[in-house]
């Protein structure tokens, strides 16, 4: 079948059905310098000579770029299975799972997801899962709210500026009040974090490793808040969690974090999986869905929605939160990546992360103008200063080729000459030295 009017009896009557005398008249509210050049269509062509002619087409758009950003999303390695079972049928086209006779196996694999955040964050119950790293840490806010009955959050500067700035978009018309610490050499600063807490302060946030891919041992801090009442929520890098000290060894009440890096590929800005896990005391504040396992009614082992009714999420002001859908196919993904890679793929991940990024700090303190921040110590991501303008030198490695990371000055005032850089198991050495060559060749 043609799709294309190929007699001049065929045009009119197209543009007869349109309401319109003239081609041109078609596409008049179209400015002239967008409007198409020619058209001068070829003849019908087979599905397959028009799918290769397009893909020809698509082709000389197509630029490749070695991946060195991060700032919470990372370009790390999928393994194809996670694809071929999470594009099943029985998972791709599933809505909640509301009625649980007709979805144990979603229930199943969202209860085996949770389990696995647990683990992973060290925490005592994990949930469904949110939208995305930033929603998760706002739901962790307001479970600190409802469960202090305070009204004061206060926030490490360390912590992703775009959380930061979601947390005031979603709460523009609440009555919370904010304020934020700034680091210092990159850590959290304890003395000026403690002198900015008082008895309203319902609960401080920290990150880590924070923005700049700095590690910090955060126990001092959660002793001295929970001494004054003050719940921890730490916002986190799962892949990081394989080599660091997990939110519950260290003690903290909430754990959040973006669950992008276990299986979910960059995709200009999602759908991403927003992870969150906490004490057992705090189950009941929880949003969004929780899966339980059981026994029907024969005694076999059954898999459940548990704790939270549907009607919880459509009671306005009185509900726990007004998260009404889970992302259970990103949570899916999830699932599947660690399950595939295991506890020691996932350390070896992450030992690969930090030894390469090692390696690229030490070819980058070897051009001349270049500064490595080593105030601190880093997982895969850190700090360099540039002798110039960070966005400027970015854009000139794009041309070549290279995302050579996230230019701070757009989210930190007066570090517009510093480069935020991350490396992944993905990364090889002769990428980092091409990376480490090209910078040298923009700045001479």
């Amino acid at each position: 079948m043609s799709f294309v009017a190929n007699t001049d009896a065929q045009r009119r009557d197209m543009l007869r059905t349109c309401g319109i005398d003239s081609i041109d008249a078609l596409f008049k509210v179209i400015p002239p310098h967008l409007r198409p050049r020619s058209f001068n269509l070829p003849d019908s062509r087979s599905e397959f000579e028009v799918d290769e002619q397009l893909r020809l087409m698509a082709e000389r758009n197509y630029s490749h770029l070695t991946c060195f950003l991060g700032g919470g999303f990372y370009d790390h390695f999928i393994p194809a299975a996670v694809d071929a079972i999470a594009g099943r049928s029985e998972f791709y086209t599933a809505y909640t799972p509301y009625q649980p006779e007709m979805s144990q196996g979603t229930l199943q694999a969202i209860y085996e997801y949770q389990t696995q955040i647990c683990r992973l964050t060290g925490m005592d119950v994990a949930n469904a899962s949110v939208y995305d790293g930033g929603t998760a840490l706002y739901e962790a806010c307001q479970m600190a709210l409802h469960a202090t009955g305070r009204s004061r959050i206060v926030m490490d500067s360390g912590v992703n500026p775009v959380y930061r700035k979601m947390l005031y978009s979603y709460t523009a018309n609440l009555s919370i009040a904010f304020a934020e610490v700034p680091v210092t050499h990159g850590q959290s600063d304890r003395a000026r974090l403690f002198e900015t807490l008082d008895d309203q302060t319902a609960a401080v946030i920290l990150q880590n490793p924070n923005f700049f891919g700095v590690i910090d041992n955060h126990r001092d801090i959660v002793e001295h808040c929970h001494q004054r009442g003050i719940l921890v929520i730490q916002s986190v890098y799962p892949v990081a969690l394989a080599l660091l000290n997990t939110p519950g060894e260290t003690g903290v009440d909430i754990a959040t974090g973006e669950g992008q890096s276990l299986g979910i590929p960059l995709g200009f800005g999602g759908p991403y999986l927003g992870f969150i896990a906490t004490r057992r005391e705090l189950v009941r504040r929880m949003p969004g869905r929780l899966v339980g396992r059981t026994v029907d009614r024969e005694g076999r082992e059954a898999f459940v929605l548990t704790l939270q009714a549907r009607e919880q999420h459509i009671r306005r002001e009185k509900a726990t939160s007004n998260i009404c859908s889970n992302e259970a196919l990103c949570a899916l993904r999830a699932h599947l990546y660690l399950s595939l890679v295991g506890r020691q793929g996932l350390r070896r991940v992450a030992s690969l992360c930090h030894a390469k990024a090692t390696y690229a700090r030490q070819r980058f303190q070897s051009i001349p103008g270049v500064s490595v921040m080593e105030t601190s110590l880093t997982f895969n991501e850190f700090t360099i200063r540039l002798p110039t303008d960070a966005g400027d030198v970015a854009g000139q490695l794009v041309e070549r080729g290279i995302a050579p990371g996230l230019p701070l000055g757009r989210f930190y005032p007066g570090m517009d000459d510093y480069l935020l850089v991350a490396v992944t198991e993905k990364r090889t050495k002769h990428e980092i030295g091409m990376y480490a060559e090209h910078l040298e060749a923009v700045l001479c």
